[in-house]
């Protein structure tokens, strides 16, 4: 019997009190079988538990690749700011080595003067254009690096969506 049936049938046992001709019956509480009755809910219960289970463990489980895919990302990306940072810095220490070469054979104050002015500016412009480079390498790690975890969030909050 589940409870679905539209037919639950209870057993009473009602005789007369007192044995007075049935003036005032007694009833005894009915017998319910409750494990026959509720059987069915706690199987479906149990069933849509280990479903949602099932799911929160796929779902773990994609959010873990999410993260190994990441870092993975992560470390590739930062290995490539490492390198442009010594690319840099490779670039600054020949122009600098450059310029205090030209000074050594600088004749006058007025050629001092002169190569510093155009070094400043020549250096001034490269940091520029080094920074914004870093700058970009920095927005590429953080924008690749948070992209699958975003994506797995993303799917995991559907499936709480979903659940409730």
């Amino acid at each position: 019997m589940t409870m679905h049936d539209a037919n639950v049938k209870a057993e009473t046992n009602a005789t007369p009190a007192g044995g007075n001709g049935g003036a005032r019956l007694k009833f005894d509480v009915p017998f319910f079988n409750i494990q026959e009755i509720f059987g069915d809910l706690a199987e479906q219960g149990a069933a849509r538990a280990k479903a949602n289970l099932e799911q929160m463990k796929a779902a773990s489980e994609e959010i873990t690749d999410a993260f190994r895919e990441a870092c993975a990302t992560n470390a590739t990306r930062a290995a490539d700011y490492g390198t442009k940072v010594i690319e840099i810095s490779k670039i600054n220490t020949s122009s600098t080595l450059e310029f205090l070469s030209q000074l050594a054979d600088a004749r006058s104050f007025a050629d001092v003067v002169n190569l510093s002015t155009t070094h400043s500016r020549r250096t001034f412009e490269m940091a520029s254009g080094h920074n914004r480079e870093l700058w970009d390498l920095a927005q590429k790690v953080a924008t690749e690096t948070a992209e699958p975890i975003k994506k797995s969030f993303n799917r995991f909050n559907r499936f709480l969506h979903r659940a409730a």
